[in-house]
């Protein structure tokens, strides 16, 4: 059958009655984590809430005051699952989130514009297309496609926004003649009842079970963003449709006048800025690097030239990298043992023991413990990452009384 969100698309309200409602589970993403809710099945003798499918999500609303936090086709039916349980036989009010669904109409009639033009232009057929959060994507059977021939299909969809083409439906028997006309990606094996027929006047009708705009004009306009290379030979062009786009030139005018007041020039002149930034922190960069060696240097022989010097040297500093501990290192010696570690006290970091090859072999698996990280050693060294430095002081007491130990030869 075709549902009443089918049927009509732009319906935002609709009374109707529970046929069923059974206990069911649902998994959903929680602040991005897969979890298991439990909740209810519910079928409605119609719907005008879309149930996923054709490459487009399901829609959100109420029944009563019941969210609907999923909706799904089984067969001939639209399934709504909902965390409380509905009376089988009570008529109920469906509320549709409105704004959520012309987003998704704008976005899959823009799909089938961009598809039919991309065809007749250039040869380039869709085999696949997904309606993402923020933009989507139409995968075409194509290596590439060039810089001229994307602004040309950006230039062609626009041409056709702005004549106000049609939209139309037609709902078609399976042995209907009209069908071999259609272009289609195949139908579903448990399709049940009529076939839908989405088509833009003179210029594409294609089999489709989603909600689309009546007009192409509704669609406000279309951007097409980049293409990137796909799968099997494939590209990907991604894409905006309608209010989507306004909201993207608000974010990038946004982005601009931060940009702006950052860098202190007009908007022409950001690249030239930005180059010239980067080139001076890489210099920058550059010359730390130089002066945490010198410095390396001179730490280990400042701790080679003391009388007071042990067998054992520690030091910690925020600043440094893998290269600054290792110049240390090498420069104290092996015969002396060495810990060295660089980042936020309390934070992740880096780490470094070295030394004795016995006595490293020994004491580095036990501080990767105690720092929670992850490293190996081999051959006196002994270094990794550490999730948190917090337990530094512990570390460090216990490689001293190791060092003690030794020292005194109880070992």
């Amino acid at each position: 059958m075709a549902f009443q969100c089918q049927r009509d698309c732009f319906m935002k309200e609709f009374v109707t009655t529970v046929v069923s409602c059974c206990p069911a589970e649902h998994k959903q993403e929680v602040n991005g984590k897969k979890e298991t809710v439990k909740g209810f099945n519910v079928k409605l003798q119609d719907t005008i809430l879309f149930p996923e499918g054709g490459g487009q999500p399901d829609d959100h609303g109420l029944i009563g005051d019941v969210p609907v936090i999923k909706v799904t086709r089984h067969g001939a039916d639209a399934v709504h699952f909902v965390s409380s349980s509905l009376e089988v036989g009570q008529e109920v009010q469906l509320k549709l989130d409105w704004d959520r669904r012309f987003d998704h109409m704008q976005q899959h009639s823009g799909q089938h514009l961009i598809s039919a033009l991309a065809e007749t232009m250039f040869g380039f057929k869709t085999t696949s297309w997904e309606l993402g959060r923020q933009r989507s994507n139409i995968e075409l059977d194509t290596a590439s496609v060039t810089p001229a021939q994307l602004q040309a299909l950006e230039e062609a969809v626009n041409e056709k926004i702005r004549a106000h083409v049609p939209v139309t439906l037609q709902l078609l028997a399976l042995d209907d003649p009209a069908l071999e006309k259609a272009r289609s990606r195949g139908l579903p094996d448990d399709l049940a009842g009529p076939v839908r027929i989405i088509d833009i006047e003179g210029i594409d009708a294609n089999m489709c079970c989603g909600t689309h705009v009546s007009n192409l004009s509704q669609l406000q306009a279309i951007k097409l963003l980049s293409t990137e290379k796909g799968k099997k030979n494939k590209t990907n062009l991604i894409f905006l449709v309608g209010n989507r786009v306004l909201k993207y030139a608000e974010k990038c005018y946004s982005t601009e006048r931060s940009l702006v007041s950052l860098l202190k020039t007009g908007p022409d002149e950001h690249v030239e800025a930005v180059a010239k930034t980067q080139k001076c922190v890489k210099l920058l960069q550059k010359s730390n690097l130089g002066l945490l060696r010198d410095l390396a240097l001179l730490i280990a022989q400042n701790f080679k030239s003391s009388p007071q010097r042990g067998n054992f040297f520690t030091l910690h500093k925020k600043e440094g990298d893998n290269e600054f501990m290792n110049i240390i290192a090498n420069e104290i010696g092996p015969e002396t043992l060495v810990f060295l570690s660089v980042g936020e006290e309390k934070g992740p970091g880096l780490f470094l023991l070295a030394g004795p090859s016995d006595v490293v072999s020994e004491m580095g698996p036990r501080a990767l413990e105690m720092l929670e990280g992850k490293g190996a050693g081999k051959n006196g060294r002994f270094q990794g990452k550490a999730n948190s430095l917090a337990r530094l002081g512990e570390v460090e007491a216990v490689l001293q009384q190791r060092c003690q130990l030794l020292a005194s030869g109880e070992e």
